[in-house]
């Protein structure tokens, strides 16, 4: 949810009834909180329960020191929920286990899922190829066959934004599901009302993906001005040694860009607007409201529906 969880749309989730989840990167240098100060802030709004979303690839020791202090802060705070993504989460388990609490790993397929079994992760977030953010290449049910033998919980994540998507993820064995694009659509959201009515109005034919915020492929909304790759330059940059320092590049400019849309107010940025970020799930958002009143609905529809939670003791949205 990079730029968009607010804290305010995090509190909001959880009050809901959902294990929300908070992104550090956007906590602090896009709403401009310190960290502890931010989750104290949080723990003011909900009492709920809340999560922390590390991504923790391999970068500079910068990045990683800096990832290493918010993941000791979050744990300080009594956050006992981690998503780990792009890196090998051995360190992250380690430190959160010692705490007796949970790390759940962003995986597009069977190799990243064995690798973060054998680094030690309670559950696998299954990202398929309707997310937004970075996706996956394989469909919800090919996933779910890829990795049902994993032995660990599995959650759904991509094409989810509503009941509908929800029931048939459970139907087809999944022990819950992670929404993102759904939640830029709520009257807590902090985002600019464009992006927000961007979503409402598209379908998922409105949807392509683009290397040229990260690096690698994310879903955004197609829009005039769009280009689907980086330069030549940025090419063989992201095929080199260089290739995170390259991504770090984009990911900076990325930052600035939507940075400076949230707070214009020029007419002039309408042009500028050609990367919104969004998975397919789209097809079934089609109004702003808030995120309490959607996380409600969907926990609405698990008590209307027990049959589909099957074995699960806990499903998690």
């Amino acid at each position: 949810m990079y730029p968009c969880s607010n804290p305010e749309l995090v509190a909001a989730a959880a009050e809901g009834g959902g294990l929300a989840i908070m992104q550090p990167v956007s906590l602090t240098y896009v709403h401009g909180w310190d960290l502890r100060e931010g989750i104290r802030y949080m723990r003011t709004l909900t009492d709920k329960p809340i999560g922390f979303n590390a991504l923790i690839e391999k970068g500079s020791k910068k990045y990683f020191e800096k990832m290493n202090g918010w993941i000791d802060i979050a744990l300080e705070e009594g956050i006992r929920f981690f998503v780990t993504s792009l890196g090998k989460p051995d360190w992250v388990c380690e430190k959160v286990h010692a705490y007796g609490g949970v790390v759940y790993h962003d995986v597009t397929n069977r190799k990243w899922a064995e690798k973060g079994k054998e680094c030690g992760v309670d559950g696998l977030i299954c990202v398929n190829d309707r997310a937004g953010g970075h996706l996956g290449e394989m469909s919800m049910g090919e996933m779910y066959e890829e990795l049902r033998d994993m032995e660990l919980p599995l959650i759904c994540a991509g094409g989810i934004g509503s009941e509908k998507e929800l029931n048939r993820a459970l139907e087809l064995g999944y022990d819950g599901v992670q929404m993102g694009t759904r939640f830029i659509a709520t009257t807590e959201c902090n985002t600019p009302e464009d992006y927000k009515t961007a979503i409402v109005d598209a379908g998922e034919v409105d949807i392509t993906w683009t290397n040229r915020l990260t690096g690698v492929p994310i879903s955004v909304i197609k829009a005039p001005g769009f280009k689907q790759d980086n330069s030549w330059l940025m090419r063989r940059l992201l095929r080199s040694r260089f290739k995170h320092t390259a991504r770090m590049l984009l990911n900076a400019n990325s930052f600035i860009r939507l940075k400076y849309l949230s707070r214009s107010k020029s007419k002039n940025t309408a042009n500028k607007k050609k990367y919104y970020s969004a998975g397919k799930s789209v097809e079934t958002v089609r109004s702003i409201e808030s995120a309490t009143t959607i996380m409600q609905r969907l926990g609405e529809s698990l008590n209307s529906n027990p049959e589909l939670v099957g074995n699960s003791q806990d499903p998690v949205v």
